[in-house]
Parts: structure tokens; C-alpha cells; sequence
């Protein structure tokens, strides 16, 4: 054990030497990387008007359809909320409680598929 740290402190007093000028001095490399100028559309403040993007459109179209679904399955679960705490479903499972769940069950089907791509 003690000839490990023997050499391990010789090597570690060996290699200081080797990384020690250059932290030592500050320097940089001699020939610092430069980046050539950007031309055309790269070029800041030369983006121009944005040009129609078909992907885009059709992305911002899914957004306002999801969100008009997202609306309507909240509006139908509000409605089932309100139905059921008017009903004892206890004694009494209403028709209309089986649609209205199914329904919501099937848009939030819809919602989730759609939001997988």
C-alpha cells in the first residue's frame, strides 16, 4: 500500500511540470478560432417577412381543434357532474348518464390519440 502512494505522489509530481506552464501563463491558443461572416438569410436582422409555412398552418389549426375539444369535454363533464348529483344513482342509473359518460370517453379518446401525432 505505501509503494502505491509512493508512486502515485511521484507521478502527480511529475506531471505538474507538464500541465503548469500553460495554466501558469495565461496564454490562449496562438491562432484564435474566428467565425467568417454570416451572409444572407443567416445574417441577423436580415430574417425579411416571414414567409407562409404549410406545416405551420396546419399545427395551429390541430391547436385550435384541440382546444375547442379540450372545451367541450370540459362542458360535458360539468353537465355529467351536475346530472349525477341531481340523480340517486344509487336506485336509479339514467340512460342518459350512460350517453353523456360515453361520449366524454369518446372525445377524451379522441383528444388522446390526437395528442400522441
Amino acid at each position: 500500500m505505501e509503494t502505491r502512494r509512493t508512486f502515485l505522489a511521484g507521478l502527480v509530481v511529475l506531471a505538474m511540470p507538464l500541465g503548469a506552464p500553460k495554466a501558469a501563463t495565461g496564454r490562449q491558443d496562438p491562432m484564435p478560432h474566428t467565425q467568417e461572416p454570416r451572409t444572407g438569410r443567416d445574417a441577423p436582422g436580415n430574417e425579411g417577412p416571414a414567409l407562409p409555412n404549410p406545416e405551420k398552418k396546419v399545427l395551429e389549426e390541430n391547436d385550435k381543434d384541440m382546444k375547442k375539444k379540450v372545451e367541450r369535454l370540459y362542458e360535458l363533464a360539468s353537465e355529467l357532474k351536475q346530472q349525477v348529483d341531481k340523480t340517486d344513482s344509487s336506485k336509479v342509473l339514467s340512460l342518459n348518464l350512460m350517453k353523456k359518460a360515453e361520449e366524454i370517453e369518446k372525445l377524451a379518446r379522441d383528444i388522446k390519440n390526437r395528442s400522441k401525432g
